[in-house]
């Protein structure tokens, strides 16, 4: 049984909890689950640990989270296989996750912490430092649970915070199994890892000695976190959800625009926070378009994701499987499903892959972040009208623009409210470039050197520079 991480000791749970596989519906391993004492157990050590690792050189704290990202990569086909087994995406997409969580680790390891002097004259020195906050609560998605948490926790340790993770419940394994490599790496209490059932968040979140909340999910759990941090104005950094536009200029060919908006939207499964979620195209290409992208759905081939060949796996649980089968309801009655619209007939929770025109601007499917693979094809008679539907959300995490000429793109992006907008790629997430959202899609930035440094204070010292005593 996986176990749950506390001081520097891998220990048994209050109680277990059954992991589902998705591909089946069924339980396919048993983890620790934590009780409220735990998790306090839990926020004790890292708040003794953090005046000792805080004083650590920064060199020796990287050097510990290269040394995780080693036994990582080292046990990169077994993270794989077990992540497939908990969250359902195609085994290479899982490894693409793994690989990309061990990039994280290195990279936010060899980047420069050191202070910054403003000004140093004759009569003053001015230097900005950057500090560690304390402990951090690094609550992760069941979307990216590797990806997510490796990013969450290297950049806590290697800025001198210490750690207490609580990854989703439906896909606690991947957090688990690093917690296990990483029990013997750092000093007791640095990085601790618990896994509950949905019951725990707000107490982490809320408890006084956590001075900082990296969280990833929902928009309507991120108000709730939000919220429990107001109590001691807690640093938060809340990565949300998205609604993002993808829009096909008129100078594109429908065939190689299809293509890649198709694997922009359907990629795990839909449930990305940045995948296309609504294709605008214009009127001109949309018959030819929505053909297209019913030939790709198609022939997709859905399956197991530890099945070779497979590209969509199922929904990752039932919760979600069941809301994504009411939206596509709503969207029957509003809309027209050109290709897909119903569940596989077979074990686990699998949904053909679903493409629907002629759907209002008002339908659930599109007001709503459906998170999962199917999506609303759109028509626009001009861009600016393509533009102002586009933002007409609550959202702006990010959005796309499809086009022949990218300068066009780049001027179109800029008009988009979007904290990321892709020309002609999508889900391109370099670990030098910041990437967070606007209006309901978050606060903060993750990634990058201004990612990291929301791990950290600014302390500026000013020093006056004053003649000696004369003797």
């Amino acid at each position: 049984m996986y176990k749950l991480l506390i001081d520097g000791r891998l220990v048994d749970g209050a109680g277990s909890m059954d992991v589902i596989d998705p591909a089946l519906g069924e339980p396919f391993a048993t983890c620790a689950r934590a009780d409220e004492a735990q998790l306090l157990e839990a926020i004790a050590a890292a708040k003794r640990a953090f005046p000792s690792w805080s004083a650590r050189p920064h060199g020796e704290r990287a050097a510990l989270v290269r040394e995780l990202a080693a036994r990582c990569e080292a046990k990169l086909d077994e993270l794989a296989r077990l992540m497939t087994r908990e969250q359902g995406k195609p085994l290479p997409q899982s490894i693409g996750e793994i690989a990309a969580g061990i990039h994280s680790m290195r990279y936010l390891s060899d980047l420069d912490l050191d202070p910054v002097i403003i000004r140093d004259d004759a009569n003053e020195k001015i230097i900005e430092h950057r500090t560690p906050l304390g402990v951090v609560a690094a609550i992760t998605p069941w979307n990216f649970p590797f990806g997510t948490l490796a990013l969450k926790v290297a950049s806590g340790l290697v800025t001198g915070n210490t750690v207490v993770a609580k990854p989703a419940p439906t896909t606690p394994l991947s957090a688990l199994a690093m917690a296990e490599l990483a029990a013997d790496v750092f000093p007791p209490g640095v990085f601790n890892v618990i896994a509950d059932n949905n019951d725990l968040g707000g107490i982490l979140s809320s408890h006084p000695d956590i001075a900082k909340i990296a969280f990833t999910g929902s928009t309507a759990t991120g108000k709730k976190v939000m919220l429990s941090g107001v109590d001691t104005l807690k640093r938060v950094t809340l990565e949300l959800g998205g609604n993002d536009a993808a829009i096909i200029l008129d100078d594109l060919d429908p065939a190689v625009a299809a293509r890649k908006v198709f694997d922009a939207a359907m990629f795990n499964c839909g449930q990305v926070c940045v995948a296309a979620k609504r294709i605008y195209a214009p009127r001109e290409m949309y018959d030819r378009l929505c053909e297209e992208l019913a030939k790709l759905c198609s022939v997709a081939v859905v399956d197991s994701g530890l099945n070779q060949g497979t590209e969509i796996g199922p929904l990752q649980n039932r919760l979600q499987y069941e809301k994504v089968l009411g939206i596509i309801a709503d969207a029957r009655e509003h809309g027209t499903i050109v290709a897909g619209g119903h569940p596989l007939d077979r074990k686990g929770f699998f949904i053909a892959p679903t493409i629907v025109r002629d759907i209002p601007d008002n339908a659930r499917l599109v007001r709503e972040e459906q998170f999962g693979p199917v999506v609303p094809v759109l028509a626009y008679d001009d861009i600016d009208e393509a533009i102002a539907r586009a933002n007409d959300t609550d959202y702006g995490l990010a959005g796309s623009i499809w086009t022949s000429d990218p300068q066009r793109g780049e001027d179109i992006a800029m008009r988009i409210d979007s904290g990321t907008v892709w020309v002609n790629k999508y889900l391109d997430l370099p670990e030098d470039v910041p990437f967070g959202g606007v209006k309901q899609s978050g606060i903060g930035r993750e990634k990058g050197l201004e990612g990291l440094h929301e791990y950290m204070q600014v302390k500026v010292v000013n020093v006056a520079k004053l003649p000696p005593v004369l003797t």
